[in-house]
């Protein structure tokens, strides 16, 4: 049954608004009439029925509050729809409400909830929907869901410290420029006129910086615009497949970022993988929801080389191992259980130890970004300050 928002009053007057699941706009008014409302408007929340929801952007935390409470309610044996139903009535927010009575009305019409989850895009990403999709396919949805709230906790509870560590670190740097900037502005013209009517020769570093600050106030507002129209540009032209697939390549090659990059796409696809297997899901099935999970569009395609081979007979640690993507010991790892026959509990270790070296991986540059701010913008002060004074000590010297 749909979702509808509704506007009524009360026998007194009083106006309230909410939803309300109904089998048509005439249930709807026949409900509020037995509450004692008068409907004054009823809205369906989606435009018809199969339609996609109106966009909305449920937040990581509600997502991760409703992906444990289903997990939870699944492994109860509670049907899919009649679980949605009892978190919809929890959650607070008539957006987020709505989402949800609309994933269930989607159900009830005969959906799948995979099929249900492609229509909130917005909300629920791809790694999510592969996931729901293949569990369903296995039937080992409540499996699944569990390792879903696992992995958006991990990565909510990942995400709050990433921010919380940088922090410091993003509000030194936006000090920093404000005061390089007010000093290249404000204060450094100030002290030309200065030294100008003393006749004074400056030196090439406060020659330098007076250049500087004769750009900044010249052409500072033009390359800032210039600079945020490049971004929107680049960020647009990442939406071509042709070049985000050219640009991803480039990324898993880079000499600074490569390693970095292997490490997040490798864990992403190891653990959903390892999932996978666990639940039963056949391994090129598996290899193929796994491979929509990956954000990196050169290693999906990789990837999906390596479930063809599968497909074709080939064994997984070789297949894996001619894409040149993955790193050495994730390869042996799976090898390894292909022999003794227990690839689910190697995989599991591998997704393991790949999210552990991420983890080292990230929280070593993450303790490298605020001494490095540190250096850079003190080095630039410290140049600022010496440009400003060398002169007024050649001034002091000639007056000496």
């Amino acid at each position: 049954m749909p979702a509808f928002m509704y506007r009524a009053v009360d026998p007194s007057g009083k106006k309230s608004k909410g939803l309300l699941d109904a089998a048509n706009e005439a249930s709807a008014r026949s409900d509020l009439r037995r509450r004692g409302l008068l409907p004054l408007s009823i809205e369906p929340t989606r435009h018809a029925a199969g339609s996609a929801f109106r966009p909305h952007r449920m937040s990581l935390k509600k997502q991760v509050l409703v992906t444990r409470q289903l997990a939870t309610l699944a492994g109860a044996q509670v049907r899919i729809e009649d679980a949605i139903k009892i978190v919809a009535d929890q959650i607070k927010g008539p957006r987020d409400v709505s989402l949800l009575l609309n994933l269930r009305s989607a159900i009830v019409d005969g959906r799948s909830f995979a099929e249900a989850l492609e229509d909130a895009p917005g909300s629920f990403d791809e790694y999510y929907r592969a996931s729901v999709r293949a569990g369903e396919s296995a039937g080992k949805l409540s499996e699944v869901m569990e390792h879903l709230a696992n992995h958006m906790e991990d990565r909510a509870r990942n995400r709050q410290s990433l921010q919380l560590a940088l922090i410091y670190p993003a509000l030194l740097a936006l000090v920093s420029i404000g005061v390089i900037v007010a000093l290249l502005t404000l204060v450094v013209p100030d002290i030309v006129r200065v030294f100008t009517a003393r006749g004074a020769e400056l030196p090439a570093l406060t020659r330098g910086l007076i250049a500087v600050s004769d750009w900044i106030a010249r052409w500072g507002l033009i390359a800032a615009g210039v600079g945020v129209a490049a971004i929107v540009a680049g960020l647009a032209l990442l939406r071509q497949p042709a070049i985000r697939l050219a640009w991803d390549r480039w990324l898993t090659r880079a000499p600074v970022v490569r390693g970095l990059v292997l490490r997040v796409n490798a864990a992403q696809f190891t653990g959903t993988l390892a999932t996978l297997v666990q639940s039963g899901v056949p391994l090129a099935e598996a290899l193929a929801a796994a491979a929509r999970t990956v954000p990196n569009r050169f290693m999906r395609a990789r990837i999906a080389e390596v479930t063809q081979n599968v497909q074709d007979g080939a064994s997984l640690s070789k297949s894996i191992q001619a894409t040149e993507v993955f790193p050495p010991m994730l390869i042996a790892m799976i090898a390894s259980g292909e022999a003794g026959g227990r690839l689910g509990d190697s995989l599991e270790r591998a997704a393991n130890d790949q999210a552990a070296t991420l983890k080292a991986t990230v929280t070593t540059i993450v303790a490298l970004v605020e001494p490095a701010v540190l250096l850079v913008m003190g080095g630039i002060v410290m140049l600022l300050v010496m440009s400003i004074l060398m002169p007024i000590v050649g001034l002091n010297a000639l007056a000496g």
